[in-house]
């Protein structure tokens, strides 16, 4: 596969599993435990099953390191019988984070850069979130604090 220049790649693993009869708090509880443990994401998608029975998919995504102790988790905390485990390639912008000086205080954003420019940036949650819990004010407030004081800036990183 040809990768368009100046974006970067790498080789994840994908766990799948479909489950229809797995309490939500219990799935809910598995996909933290997934990403506290390695996973680099986790989600559901609704399907509809054999015997038309309403279910959702179980996907991670996780590097190789972090392969057993994720399929450790989705089966023997799960209901899954068996997992679907495929190697994908990523294309991805380069990553680098910095912080920006905010009337509530310093907050990181996260800057995808294609050949060493900026094309992505975007406050990072987490950081938004403590600010927001400190300061009393509405996350998206401080959210978009970020991203005014990043531009103001010259929007360079």
């Amino acid at each position: 596969m040809n990768v368009p220049p100046g974006f970067e790649t790498d080789t994840v693993v994908r766990l799948e599993t479909s489950l229809d009869d797995l309490s939500p708090e219990v799935v809910a509880a598995v996909l933290e435990k997934l990403l506290a443990r390695g996973a680099l994401d986790a989600w559901l998608t609704p399907v509809q099953m054999k015997k038309n029975r309403p279910g959702v998919q179980l996907t991670v995504l996780a590097d190789e390191e972090a392969l057993d102790r994720l399929v450790e988790i989705v089966l023997t905390e799960t209901s899954a019988f068996g997992l679907r485990v495929d190697r994908i390639m990523r294309i991805k912008l380069e990553r680098r984070f910095e912080t920006v000086p905010t009337e509530f205080g310093e907050v990181t954003v996260k800057l995808g850069l294609k050949g060493g420019v900026i094309v992505q940036v975007a406050p990072e949650f987490e950081s938004c979130r403590e600010i927001a819990e400190h300061s009393g004010r509405p996350i998206r407030e401080i959210y978009d604090a970020a991203r005014a004081a990043f531009n103001q800036r010259g929007g360079r990183g």
